[in-house]
């Protein structure tokens, strides 16, 4: 495998991580993170699906949202999206402002090379508006279905981002890795942002934060505070400055005028949602304190959840929103926001009400902290 120790650590990655994160810390980065899931249950055509909730993601950007991340999944049984560049592409040709990144792509399910052509494309068709967020996957359906060693996936990743990174930066190169053996590749078109893209790595446990940290790039978090204070302190290890990098933390949320109101609007949805989830995340095996999550089995005792943490969901009124964001900001670091409140099965009508309290009572208290 190649040496990837270094990656980061040049004047090219320095020069971008001084030109976004300079801006980034002014303020409070606000997202919604989309993944176009359409269960059964509430089932309607894909199709009016997509419809709407790029509708959303317009009238998101008319309300000063700051970004549109989209996320990946395959063989999912609620449709999840599994192709988010040609979403985020379709999304680039509706909006003028907005960011649009993806949280995450799954980098070991893909070429590397052909992920910096089609990521290049986009970044062109948004005059230079995307930011890519990758991660190494989990669910073992995933690389079942693809044919793909899961026991790789590590080595798939620092290997695809280094691929990637020198695809976007050197004008020819070559790489000879455990996967990637690749002469005199020369990327046509370029990114238009210069040196590239902003590039963000997932993480959940110690050993992914360190990465992220080791290889310098931006972290894509899971909501727990754990994962700053990790990444942070793995970031200092390697003679970085945590201050220079950003920090993405996801919320599942729904806003409604009163609290009875969201949880009533929300319960079925989400407890659907954790349904689903939890036991992949258990038959992953990635992290120990998975295994002892319990989920209620009457969604209804979901609203014992203490939204004031984070990790856990926020479901209220834009107060009970405000109060949950600025204790999540007293445990942790926090750059940039993605909130979920595409809820499989949602009403889109309810979907977009919370969008816009969001905009209207909560962005405005934490604009300019």
């Amino acid at each position: 495998m190649a040496q990837l120790d270094g990656i980061g650590t040049g004047g090219i990655q320095c020069a971008l991580i001084s030109a976004f994160s300079k801006q980034w810390r002014e303020h409070m980065y606000f997202g919604l993170m989309l993944t176009f899931q359409n269960p059964s249950r509430w089932s309607q055509p894909d199709a009016d699906l997509y419809q709407e909730y790029l509708r959303h993601i317009v009238r998101a950007e008319e309300l000063g949202y700051d970004h549109a991340w989209v996320a990946e999944h395959h063989f999912d049984t609620d449709a999840w999206t599994p192709s988010v560049l040609p979403l985020l592409a379709g999304i680039a040709t509706r909006t003028q402002r907005i960011r649009i990144g993806t949280s995450i792509l799954i980098l070991p399910l893909h070429n590397a090379l052909r992920v910096a052509e089609d990521a290049a494309t986009v970044d062109i068709l948004s005059n230079g508006r995307l930011d890519l967020g990758v991660g190494k996957g989990y669910r073992e359906k995933e690389f079942t279905g693809f044919g793909i060693p899961r026991d790789q996936r590590e080595v798939l990743l620092e290997e695809g981002l280094e691929v990637i990174r020198r695809a976007w930066t050197e004008e020819r190169f070559s790489f000879e890795g455990k996967f990637y053996h690749l002469k005199d590749v020369q990327l046509t078109p370029r990114p238009v942002q210069r040196p590239h893209p902003p590039l963000w790595v997932g993480a959940r446990g110690k050993k992914a934060a360190d990465r992220a940290a080791r290889l310098g790039f931006h972290l894509m978090g899971t909501g727990e505070a754990v994962q700053q204070r990790m990444y942070d302190q793995a970031l200092e290890s390697y003679g970085r400055d945590p201050r220079e990098f950003s920090i993405w933390q996801i919320q599942w949320a729904h806003l409604a005028p009163t609290r009875d109101q969201a949880w009533d609007d929300a319960e079925e949805h989400l407890h659907h949602m954790l349904t689903n989830a939890l036991p992949l995340l258990k038959a992953a095996g990635d992290l120990r304190s998975d295994q002892s999550i319990a989920l209620p089995a009457n969604p209804k005792d979901l609203r014992t959840i203490d939204s004031t943490l984070g990790g856990v969901p926020i479901v209220g009124t834009p107060e009970d929103c405000i109060k949950a964001i600025e204790n999540y900001r007293k445990a942790t670091r926090m750059t940039h926001l993605g909130l979920v409140m595409h809820l499989p099965g949602l009403a889109p009508a309810k979907i977009l009400r919370s969008i816009e309290l969001f905009a209207r009572e909560v962005m405005p208290h934490f604009r300019g902290k």
